[in-house]
């Protein structure tokens, strides 16, 4: 018996075959092999066809079934896990209206932020638990406004996922946790906000049936079984956002778990039960993947967007494109913890929220012509990294968010002596690297929602931990590079 999982990105679709019995991967694919487009049509847009998603996942499945060298017949349930914050629209025959606007597209910014001041951000904040900021129903508004002619078409607005999910079951439908980072659901009255949809005028009839994230959420019709080679009637049994589910993939669901990620932007996810949320809306509270009304999950979402995009142009900059990042570290670690008081503040990709929306640039401080050198650079540059994560991981603690332990995928920035000590001896907590990817997570999702396991416990419980960093007790160098780049970074956003 096999388990099937998607991973559907902006950049590209994964796929992984999960061995139901042992829980072991058997194959990983991703299509297509360049990066997927993403349209611009005019600055801060971002655009995707939700058809191409739908076209890549079935290259990936193929791709993926025939390197498991399985029998496709034995997969009994699918997983999705998907771009966040999205928007795809469909008309009557459940056609998009018009291209999917994406996570990283800010053109709703100043419709979320008239919402937040005219609803009040006790409200937002509170029952919301966010801002309606950039999110998808801000999204939605934008096309009311802006495009009344496709908005009188739409039929019903779903995630990117449930799009997929739509080409696989017929069925539209999403989950408490899909509506939620959209800001569609209150968590006061527990249920969708009419206050929201009132404000923006939008009629709750756009919005899709709910079903919960662990179930039978549809089956896969003969056309689609006949696209993916597939057998008619598997279900679709799990269905998440990317980070609540590479958190679940990590095998974080329980308060004092927090899951990370080092890619070009940076992620630390925590999980609470209680329903917090950030006044100072520089982190997002949304329902976790095991949220429940009587026993509630919620996931807070830190997102630096200058993380590992700052490291590979640093290479770059010095002409070290074809080094290998283990030579970077190598001369990183020649240098003393601190850099010799060199500082690398790392926001140079765009506005950061959890520095309240504010575009500062990337900024090195301190540079001594006479001292510094690459090594320098490199060495102040990951610590930079991990320094705007501990800043993060302190607003998520002033919130009440306990930090025990930090459960991070085995690749990217983590890998990183320097950065993973440097963030582990700042927030006390031991890192532990978890040989697990997104569609992997999906998988095990769906095997859990199709009741092979019992419990998030046990699907999860064969995860292999690679490596494990823990703090360095010797943290007063580790405590003074940091005060020292506080300090510094302070002074950059008071001036």
């Amino acid at each position: 018996m096999f388990l099937l999982g998607l991973d559907i990105g902006s950049s590209s679709i994964k796929a992984a075959i999960v061995d139901a019995a042992t829980k072991q991967s058997l194959a990983i694919s991703s299509y297509p092999p360049t990066e997927m487009e993403i349209s611009a049509p005019h600055t801060d847009w971002a655009e995707q066809d939700p058809n191409s998603w739908w076209i890549y996942a079935k290259a990936a499945i193929s791709q993926v079934i025939h390197k498991a060298q399985i029998d496709s017949t034995s997969i009994k349930a699918i997983g999705i896990s998907y771009q966040m914050h999205g928007l795809v629209a469909v008309d009557k025959d459940s056609k998009p209206v018009r291209p999917s606007i994406i996570w990283c597209d800010s053109r709703a910014v100043d419709i979320g932020r008239q919402a937040a001041a005219d609803l009040g951000i006790d409200f937002c904040t509170q029952q919301l638990l966010n801002s309606p900021g950039n999110f998808t129903a801000s999204k939605l508004k934008w096309i009311k406004e802006n495009e009344p002619k496709v908005y009188d078409r739409i039929h019903k607005i779903m995630l990117p996922g449930d799009y997929v999910a739509l080409k696989m079951t017929g069925e539209i439908s999403s989950t408490i946790s899909g509506l939620s980072e959209g800001i569609f659901y209150n968590f006061k009255t527990q249920e969708i906000s009419k206050e929201l949809l009132d404000y923006f005028g939008i009629h709750e009839s756009l919005l899709p049936d709910i079903k919960a994230t662990f179930s039978h959420q549809g089956e896969l019709t003969s056309e689609a079984a006949n696209l993916l080679s597939l057998t008619p009637g598997i279900p679709v049994s799990y269905r998440a956002g990317d980070q609540p589910n590479n958190a679940l993939s990590l095998g974080v669901f329980n308060p004092g778990q927090v899951a990370g990620t080092g890619g070009t932007s940076g992620v630390v996810y925590a999980v609470s039960d209680q329903l917090i949320h950030d006044p100072d809306m520089r982190v997002n509270s949304f329902a976790h993947v095991n949220y429940a009304k009587a026993d509630p999950r919620i996931g807070v979402l830190l997102c630096i967007n200058g993380c590992g995009i700052q490291y590979g142009w640093l290479r770059k900059l010095f002409g070290d494109v074809d080094t290998h990042y283990s030579e970077l570290e190598s001369m990183a670690a020649s240098v003393p913890i601190g850099a010799d008081n060199l500082s690398v503040i790392s926001f140079g990709n765009g506005a950061e929220r959890m520095l309240q929306n504010q575009n500062l640039g990337a900024q090195m401080m301190g540079l001594n012509f006479n001292t510094h050198s690459k090594a320098h650079l490199y060495r102040a540059g990951l610590e930079g990294i991990a320094f705007a994560f501990y800043y993060g991981m302190q607003c998520m603690q002033q919130m009440g968010v306990q930090i025990t332990e930090m459960r991070v995928g085995n690749d990217n920035l983590f890998q990183s002596a320097i950065f993973s000590e440097t963030l582990s001896t700042l927030c006390g907590a031991a890192i532990n690297l978890v040989n697990t990817t997104g569609a992997v997570g999906a998988a095990l999702g769906a095997g859990h929602g199709y009741g092979i396991y019992r419990s998030l416990e046990e699907t999860f419980d064969q995860q292999e931990v690679v490596k494990t960093v823990l703090p360095n007790h010797e943290n007063q160098a580790y405590q003074a590079a940091y005060d020292s780049w506080s300090t510094r970074l302070q002074k950059l956003i008071k001036s």
